[in-house]
């Protein structure tokens, strides 16, 4: 309740969404007027020559001027005023300000469970993660179906290809074994039939289950070509504008931080590739002994500091983005004049307005998926029961009475010396505690 109050109260005075279009760093071309057009192409004001009268009634066609006309578009900043005519403009602010909330909202629950460590309580903050899925899906959506209510475009016939591509690949990773790809399904799938069950128990309902493994994973599957049908065209535009970004750039640090984040997604999952990352972490090739270079609960943690590095990079590197994407305007008009014929300036008005029009659907298309990612990886550290803190390894005050307990013995190796070593180890904790039952035996029958 405190942080809705806040969003109502102190999101329209400050506003990320807004901050980060109308910061001044943002740019729009603006299309030309009729007059200047007129101007340029030679011609006065006045009535055209191509104005009829036919029956009393004037019919006015549209003026054309050459396509090779000699064109400037003037720059101006993004401004408070100039969002107002933006389509899905609110739909933006009101994601990107309440992922804000959200994030502050998980920020305080993660503070507040590592000094009090509450057991009964709600995390409220899954609460909070969910709704910010749920929006970002909600919004995406929206976007797909305009798609759909296009007749003459192929959009809504590459939106289906799509996703009937990521059902049939969804559907080829499942059958992955946890050997491949550390996804945690079967174990995931076993706590959820148990909860299930128990909760049916205590309904006096008996039940074998909710739903059967193969149902879970087609279940899975749906889902995911919905989400990639989803994010098919936010994908496009974002390998778009990631190649007129490049060509912007001047600076190889600029250009480097964008190559990262382009390759952002392929690097994530990697992470979860175990035979690439994992096992050769937990088990190097270093010669005859294997070394672990990091814990499993430290390699746990470290893969999720990275995805939200990442997270943070995508985000500073979204006005690079969003200017590559107002310069099409400029562009357009460069590959317009390459051409020859006459245009008439109602579409060459249209053709630049749209780019600025269209801004705040490509900063969705941009900041949807970042925000499902990052409130995604926090529900899967929630979840989890992972930690933001890297610990060292701690290492017993007593070594040689950790030896001397048979299930501390953790052997992998195959050699005959290994196990010639264990198996001695072994023989000397069975003669250390048969020493000490007969010395006790002996005190008892003194005393």
């Amino acid at each position: 309740m405190v942080m809705a109050s806040v969003i109502q109260k102190i999101i329209p005075h400050y506003s990320l969404a807004r901050w980060l279009l109308c910061s001044g760093s943002l740019r729009w071309y603006q299309h030309p007027t009729e007059e200047e057009l007129r101007i340029l192409a030679g011609k006065q004001k006045g009535k055209s020559k191509k104005d009829r009268k036919y029956n009393g009634h004037i019919e006015n066609k549209p003026l054309t001027i050459p396509k090779d006309i000699d064109l400037h578009l003037e720059t101006k900043s993004v401004t408070e005023v100039d969002t107002l005519a933006l389509h899905y403009f609110p739909e933006y602010q009101w994601l990107v300000d309440f992922t804000v909330a959200a994030t502050v909202v998980y920020l305080v629950t993660e503070a507040y469970y590592s000094l009090m460590k509450p057991s009964q309580e709600m995390n409220i903050s899954i609460v909070w993660c969910l709704l910010v899925l749920a929006f970002a899906v909600k919004i995406l959506f929206s976007l797909t179906t305009h798609y759909f209510k296009v007749e003459d475009g192929g959009e809504r016939s590459v939106c289906v290809t799509f996703g009937f591509f990521f059902f049939v690949k969804a559907m080829a990773i499942l059958i992955v074994t946890e050997n491949y790809l550390e996804f945690g399904l079967e174990t995931g799938f076993s706590n959820f039939s148990e909860s299930a069950m128990q909760f049916l128990e205590k309904q006096g309902l008996e039940s074998q289950g909710p739903v059967s493994k193969l149902t879970f994973k087609l279940f899975l599957a749906v889902l995911c070509s919905l989400i990639g049908a989803f994010l098919t065209f936010p994908g496009l535009r974002l390998a778009q504008m990631h190649l007129d970004a490049l060509n912007l750039a001047s600076e190889k640090i600029t250009q480097t931080l964008l190559h990262i984040n382009f390759l952002a997604p392929f690097l994530m999952v990697l992470l979860w590739v175990k035979p690439i990352t994992k096992d050769y972490i937990m088990t190097p090739p270093l010669g005859k002994e294997s070394v672990p270079l990091m814990s499993e609960a430290t390699f746990d943690t470290l893969r999720l500091w990275i995805i939200i590095l990442l997270c943070a990079l995508r985000m500073a590197m979204m006005r690079n983005h969003l200017q590559a994407y107002l310069n099409l305007a400029q562009k357009c008009v460069d590959q317009m004049k390459k051409e020859a014929g006459r245009i008439s300036t109602v579409d060459l008005q249209k053709m630049v307005a749209r780019v600025f029009y269209y801004l705040c659907v490509i900063a969705l298309q941009y900041v949807a998926p970042l925000v499902m990612l990052l409130h995604t990886t926090l529900l899967l550290k929630t979840l989890g029961n992972y930690s933001w803190c890297i610990y060292p390894e701690s290492s017993s005050d007593s070594p040689m009475e950790n030896n001397l307990l048979p299930n501390s013995v953790y052997f992998e190796s195959s050699s005959a010396d290994e196990k010639m070593k264990v198996y001695l180890l072994y023989v000397c904790w069975c003669e250390h505690s048969c020493s000490e039952d007969s010395s006790a035996n002996t005190n008892t029958s003194i005393q």
